[in-house]
């Protein structure tokens, strides 16, 4: 087994291993069109969805230099042993800004398993259930879709929460915080979440 797999190295805190791997569509005139997906392997969430009829070394290295200036860079990236991926001018910039290239045994996608699992998701609930008119209706409905999928859908390995919810709950620990219980506050907690701070008028039923 390849140390670029899945199973010999583990991700371990947001930010230690991001995948990548590219899947296809098609429009309604039968054009392919092609989707360079990037996940945070132990947060689940989907970072992007390039769709393009074409995606070559260039277009990966542009998604990769948006990512890292608006995430932070990795400190792995497990791929496959597509061209895009191996191309020098990636493996050289990735090299440069420290982030160490993991890279599967070829013919065994089940080691780049998370990023595998996302995009059979993203086919299952998307791909195959949608007509795509146009590119642009495709880029639309298949970014609409990262964002649900990001912020509203459960999932079951995050204890039946989305990777990266619009809003974090507090905590009742939180919420019990002496600063918090302020002289003339009515403070309303329920079962799981909610709090608000009647008297300044923050939250109604």
């Amino acid at each position: 087994m390849n140390d670029g797999s899945c199973i010999r190295l583990r991700p371990t805190h947001r930010g230690s291993v991001w995948s990548y791997a590219f899947t296809m569509a098609r429009t309604h005139n039968g054009r392919a069109v092609r989707m360079l997906t990037v996940l945070d392997e132990y947060t689940r969430e989907c970072l992007a969805i390039v769709v393009a009829r074409k995606l070559k070394s260039d277009d990966v290295l542009h998604t990769l230099a948006e990512l890292f200036a608006r995430h932070g860079a990795p400190e792995h990236l497990r791929s496959d042993n597509g061209p895009e991926f191996t191309a020098p001018v990636v493996r050289d910039w990735l090299m440069r800004v420290g982030v160490q290239t993991l890279f599967i045994e070829p013919g065994s996608p089940w080691e780049n398993g998370y990023n595998e699992s996302f995009n059979g998701k993203l086919k299952d609930e998307l791909i195959h259930r949608e007509i795509f008119y146009s590119l642009r209706e495709a880029q639309v409905l298949v970014e609409q879709w990262r964002r649900e999928y990001n912020t509203i859908r459960p999932h079951s390995s995050l204890g039946y929460r989305p990777p990266a919810p619009q809003a974090i709950r507090p905590t009742l620990r939180w919420l019990r915080r002496p600063a918090l219980q302020g002289p003339g506050s009515i403070r309303r907690v329920d079962r799981e979440w909610q709090a608000a701070w009647s008297q300044q008028g923050v939250y109604s039923p």
